[in-house]
Formats: structure tokens, sequence, C-alpha cells
């Protein structure tokens, strides 16, 4: 601990990290960051789910050589958890997608870039070359086919398709804090601005010396700036896409596919009879649908009719505590969002870097706590209802 600055060493959990994120940042980045959709019920509900499972622990169990390695995709991790896709993060920290993926390379765990990225793909790869991609694929099939052979020229292996964004959402939190897409200087961001100088001049100015951020990834060309006024245009409309796509996306994938953004078993086997190697159970982190249900909720039944397909559940992680109870449900990886960045934003590498081994260290104790070796082990016979 000698090494980290006075702000990490007073960072004991994640959520922790949000306290801190909150000081830092400007009000509209942060409130894009830590938001969701309408009244933030979905967001909410991430969370309750888990204080409705409690632990059944086993004593007397030698957990004594326990470990938190899990196996994915045939590829070893370390831990059961990875980075989720977010995108703008190099507005919340100086080149923040390249912060995330050092971090991901170097714990050995997997990160996946955000298709609504502002680094090219390209340098991501090149500093994690196992990083995964995440698309938010064009409405068009001539457009989703030039997309792929670029993600696959990059070098990336796993293609992450996210679903559940046919209809943009309605983000209110963003208006309420100032953030807009595109982003228009105002005054509130200026004035945001010069009461917190140290991202203003660690990441907004240093940023702004690689010139005006473009949204990178979201088709086979570069995308506008981000503060052109067709900025949304590049997005394009997607409420028309259907089973079909997934199915000319499997066909021209040579790669590992992964479909995110399920929440109902239909869906799940859907995914998985058009060729789909994992599924992603989740809500968005609360971002698209309010009152969509809880990823925690849905995700026994998702995982009885998955049709052999992994697994993976995103939303609400903020303990090792749920990373097991997910494992527990039917989950056989998770993955990890906001902390991470905001971890990013007020330590860089290190910041992540020490996050990783919060969640780390919290999944290693409670396994012994729980009384089994590895993340594998635990079933759910671990777990029962907690009491209303």
């Amino acid at each position: 601990m000698s090494g980290k600055s006075a702000r990490l060493r007073r960072i004991l959990s994640l959520d922790d990290l949000e306290t801190a994120a909150r000081r830092f940042l400007p009000r509209p980045i942060f409130g894009y960051v830590s938001g969701a959709a309408e009244t933030g019920a979905s967001l909410r509900g991430d969370r309750e789910a888990f204080d409705e499972w409690s632990f059944v622990p086993r004593v007397l169990n030698d957990v004594s050589k326990r470990t938190t390695e899990t196996t994915l995709f045939g590829k070893r991790y370390t831990v059961p958890f990875g980075i989720a896709p977010m995108g703008i993060s190099a507005l919340v920290a100086y080149r923040g997608d390249l912060v995330l993926a050092e971090a991901a390379r170097d714990a050995n765990m997997p990160m996946i870039v955000s298709g609504s990225s502002l680094t090219r793909m390209e340098e991501i790869a090149a500093t994690y070359p196992g990083a995964w991609f995440q698309a938010y694929v064009p409405g068009e099939p001539a457009r989703i086919d030039a997309l792929l052979e670029r993600v696959a020229a990059a070098g990336f292996g796993t293609l992450v398709v996210t679903v559940d964004v046919s209809v943009s959402a309605n983000r209110e939190t963003n208006i309420r804090t100032g953030f807009s897409t595109p982003l228009r200087p105002s005054l509130r961001l200026a004035y945001d601005g010069l009461i917190r100088p140290r991202w203003t001049v660690g990441t907004f100015l240093r940023t702004l010396t690689h010139g005006i951020p473009h949204f990178e990834n979201s088709q086979a060309t570069r995308g506008a700036p981000i503060i052109a006024k067709n900025v949304m245009r590049d997005f394009g409309a997607r409420d028309h896409l259907n089973w079909t796509h997934l199915a000319q996306i499997r066909r021209r994938w040579p790669g590992t596919l992964v479909v995110k953004g399920i929440l109902d078993a239909r869906d799940a086997t859907l995914a998985a009879d058009h060729g789909a190697d994992g599924i992603i159970v989740s809500n968005h982190g609360g971002r698209q649908l309010d009152g969509a249900i809880a990823p925690l909720r849905a995700l026994e039944s998702i995982a009885q009719h998955s049709g052999g397909v992994k697994v993976m559940l995103d939303g609400g992680i903020r303990r090792g505590s749920d990373v097991l109870k997910a494992l527990a449900l039917g989950a056989e990886f998770v993955f990890v969002g906001r902390p991470f960045l905001y971890a990013a934003a007020l330590g860089g590498t290190c910041g992540v870097n020490h996050a990783i081994d919060i969640l780390k260290q919290e999944v290693r104790r409670n396994l012994g706590l729980v009384g089994v070796s590895s993340p594998g082990e635990i079933t759910h016979d671990a777990l029962a209802r907690s009491a209303c």
C-alpha cells in the first residue's frame, strides 16, 4: 500500500470509488456515468436483487488452497470478473479506454471495448490483444459486414453484440446535470471544470492535445466529433433489427460471439439457436428501459434455458459477495462497469489495479468463508432466500 496515493489508500471498497469520483469529476461527466434512465428504478433494482439472497456457509472444509481462477471460452483468467463496456471513457479518464485495457491485460482478465468509445479500436487491441469488442451494430447489412471486417482486422477474437438498444433511452439525468450528445460547451460545464482543476488539466486539456474526440468505433470508418450536431446520425436507426441480423453476424464473424442484453429465457434460447457462444444477462446498467427486471432476478431461468452457451451477468456487482451470488445462481462469469471507470478517473492504471485487487481479495476471502475453494465449486446450495 505504500506505493499508492493518499487518495487510493482511502478507497477500501468499490462503493468508495463512486463517492470519490463524485467530488473529482465535473457534474455533467459524473452524471453521465452514474445516471440511469428516467426514475432509476432499474439501477436501484440491480443492487437490491443481491440483498434477496443470503449465504449458507459450510464449515471445516479445507480452503487453504483456494483460487479465484476461472476458465471461460477455453481461456484461464485470474478472476471470475471482467470490465464491462463503457462509452466515452476518454472524457472520464485521460486515455480511459487504454487505461482499462492495460489494467485488464496486467490482471489477466477480460475487458470489453465499447462501440461508443473515443479511442480507435486498433489502438486498444494493440494495447491488449485479448480484449473483446462490443458493437452497437449498424442498421444496414452492408454496414454490419464492413464493421465486422474492421473488428476482425484489428485482431479481436470475441465480438459482443448489444441487443437492448433498439430505441434510445430517456436519460433525464444527463439533461439535469448538463450532459448532452452532441457535447455542447456551456457556462455550467465551464464552471464545473474550473472548480475541478485536476480533471480539467489532467483529463480534459490533455485529451484536447490529441484533437477533438470522435466516436471512433461505431462504424467501419471514423465517426463524427463528439461536438458535431450530426453526431447521432452515425448510430443510425436500430428499431428494425431482428434475429436475421444476428444470423448474418454469425455467418460473417469467425470468432467467439456473445449476445449482451438478454433478460428473457426465450431470448436466451433464440440466441443459442442462432449460434451465439455466450450471452450476457444485462439491463444495460439500468440505462435503457426503466423498470426492467434486474439481471440477477432473471439469471436462474435464463441459465436453465441457455442451450449450453456460456451465461454471464452484468449489472449491480459491487462486492465479492455479489460475484459469488451470481455464480451460485447460474452465471459462469460476471462484468463490472462504473467502479472501474471511476478508478481510472481517480488514479489511472494504478487506480484500476487497486479496484481489481479489492474485488479479487473480496472474492478470495468470501470463497473461504462460504467453504469452497474455487469459483466453479459454488452452487445454488450455498444460498437461501433472505427473510423479508
